[in-house]
This record gives structure tokens, sequence and C-alpha cells, in this order.
């Protein structure tokens, strides 16, 4: 398993690190920064604001992203064979996904300020690029790391399902944790009286169906490495997804990995769900 993770000098950084080595034990991992000095990355912009001590400053931003990524391995096991470190004047977001295609990473690991949904929209944050661009699995690792014991997986229908446990299953965890496989329900909050014996109908088929999705799941990953339950639930996705990963340390979801103007405007489930859920949150594509 090779895994690229972003580091830079927060705390959320570093414990998005050490949480992967608490989840995982990958075969490589590569600890990444880019010393992103915005508008002043260019010299020339930097020479037109007539800015003082350009070529000091630059290399005390450059120093103090190794020294980032350096101390990124301290928090790592030692039984990780190999641990790499990459630190370059770039954009953090772009970096750390140009990285991960070079590397051919099975996992991109990020932490997060925890920004408002909408300061990322207007504002954005690394994670929330790395989110939106990213094409293979993505951990956002919220709050300090803790051994994670419980795990929310979360399955919308037989394709996604089989795409996530295809993946749980060539890249274990480091220890046995307990799962619970949950499939929603959707819900109408508005439904016209006349239509709504159909709706009943309906609902009480996508409950049934849910409920062997979710058995069959629970029989495809039943095993040494999963102690595993099951859940459906009705409601809102968002909303009923969130509500029940609490009290759990980690949320598995899949994504549809909607593109462009599509994906920006429109956001998805998955995405939804990594900015409400008050655990860290697996994403996979």
């Amino acid at each position: 398993m090779k895994v690229v993770a972003g580091v830079d000098w927060s705390d959320e950084a570093f414990a998005a690190v050490e949480q992967l080595g608490l989840l995982y034990k990958p075969d490589e991992v590569l600890l990444v920064h880019g010393v992103d000095l915005g508008m002043f990355q260019s010299p020339l912009m930097a020479g037109a604001a007539n800015l003082q001590g350009y070529d000091e400053f630059r290399e005390a931003m450059i120093d103090a992203g190794r020294q980032a990524v350096e101390r990124g391995r301290t928090v790592l096991p030692a039984d990780i064979p190999s641990v790499k470190t990459n630190s370059e004047l770039h954009h953090a977001a772009s970096f750390i996904l140009d990285n991960a295609g070079a590397l051919k990473a099975d996992l991109i690991v990020v932490g997060t300020h925890d920004h408002s949904r909408l300061a990322e929209l207007l504002v954005g944050s690394v994670s929330h690029h790395v989110l939106l661009h990213s094409r293979i699995p993505t951990l956002i690792v919220k709050g300090k790391a803790k051994p994670v014991a419980r795990v929310l997986l979360a399955i919308e229908g037989r394709d996604d399902a089989a795409r996530v446990q295809s993946w749980l299953t060539a890249h274990p965890f480091r220890s046995p944790v307990a799962l619970t496989i949950l499939s929603i329900v959707p819900s109408l909050t508005m439904v016209e009286p006349d239509i709504m014996a159909g709706y009943q109908t309906w609902s009480e088929e996508h409950k049934r169906q849910a409920e062997h999705l979710v058995a069959e799941a629970a029989k495809a990953l039943a095993g040494p490495r999963f102690t595993v339950t099951t859940q459906v639930r009705s409601g809102d996705p968002v909303t009923a997804v969130c509500e029940a990963a609490s009290g759990y340390d980690l949320l598995i979801v899949g994504s549809h990995g909607r593109t462009g103007v599509d994906r920006f405007l429109l956001g998805s489930v998955s995405h939804g769900i990594v900015h409400r859920a008050g655990c860290s949150v697996l994403v996979i594509r």
C-alpha cells in the first residue's frame, strides 16, 4: 500500500500523519509539503512589489517545509518499510495530488482545519481542494489521532458496496475493528397526498433492498479483520449518516466521482458527509 500524506506546521496535519500510522501499516509513505508563497511564488512578482529580503524569505519558507515533513517522520511507526519526503515551491493541494499521481498512490491522507463549508467554497482549503479533485481514496482526518476500534461503513447501492468491499479487502486495517454497515432509505420531506400510497410502497421495497444489500456486504466482509453488524435507516442521506456516525472512530463512504462544474456546483452526498461528520472520513473512489 502506497500513501501520500500532506504535511504543514499545523497540529491537524501531524494528527493526520499519526492517524495514518494507527490505522494502516503501509509499504510506502510519502510526506509532502507544498511551499506556497501566494502571489510572491514568482520572483518577478516579488520584484514588482519591491519585497525586501525576498531571497531570505523564500529560503526560510523552503527550509520550514523541509523541517515539517521531517517532523512528520517522527510520528509514524518504525515498522513502515519506506518513509520518504518531498518539499518544494508549489501550491499545497496540487502538490499533494501531483505526488499521488506520480507515486501511483493507493491513498491520500490530509488533516482538516474544520472550516465551515461556506468558507471553504469561498476561500478554499487544502483538504477541500484535495477531496474535490482526488481520483483515489482520500482520508480526511478530523481532530486528534486515536486508535480506531469502531468503524461505520455507509453504502448506497450494489456497485458502491462492491467497490468499497474490494478496497477494504485489498488494504486491511492495522488492527481488527467492529464494523457497522449502514444503508439509508431516502425519505421525501414533502409528499402530495394523492401519491403518498405509491411512495409508501416504494419506500417499503427500497427498505427491503437496503436490508438485502447490507446483509450481502456483511457476509462478504465478515472474518478475522471485521466483526460486522448491519443497520438500515431512513431520512436525508447526509443527515442520517452523520447522526449514525456519532460514537464511531471512522466513517467510510463511497463517492460517485462527479466531475467538472457538476461536482463544484452540486457537490455530492459524500462531500456533504465529510463536512458534517464529527469523526474522520475515508472517501473511497
